[in-house]
């Protein structure tokens, strides 16, 4: 199998979707942000100056999804029935999934994958100031489904 996005001459190329029927469409992506414990603590007392961290992120990501199209070359610009951003707190971090929902013609991995990516840096952004070993990754797509 080649690479869908690449035409006959080598060359980078948007996929023709226009003969495909539209068919709903859902795809959950995860990522985590590891974090100091003095920063998960201030995450979860509400106590970073720039304000509520996980609201930020959560509007960021949502918002990031919505224009994937317009961040990624060949990405489609696809109608999305829904994006979810959701967090867990853990001991080394907060691990950030997100769940997006389309009826269209091609997939909505790459919002989902976007809004977790997007949600994560902004956790970076808001921490910058009290954690400098932050390190985001991985992150993932863990679930596709087509139909139904």
């Amino acid at each position: 199998m080649g690479l869908t996005h690449v035409n006959e001459a080598g060359k980078a190329d948007m996929v023709d979707v226009s003969a495909k029927p539209v068919v709903r469409r859902e795809a959950v992506a995860r990522g985590k942000i590891f974090l100091q414990p003095p920063t998960l603590a201030l995450i979860r007392e509400n106590g970073v100056r720039k304000g509520d961290v996980l609201a930020a992120a959560r509007l960021a990501g949502i918002a990031a999804a919505k224009k994937t199209w317009e961040l990624i070359p060949l990405c489609h610009n696809i109608p999305i029935d829904k994006v979810g951003v959701d967090f867990e707190l853990q001991d080394d971090g907060v691990v950030i999934a997100a769940r997006a929902v389309c009826s269209a013609r091609t997939g909505i991995e790459m919002e989902a994958l976007t809004a977790v990516s997007v949600a994560a840096l902004t956790v970076y952004d808001m921490c910058k100031a009290v954690d400098q070993d932050m390190v985001i990754g991985p992150i993932a797509l863990v679930e596709k489904r087509k139909g139904g």
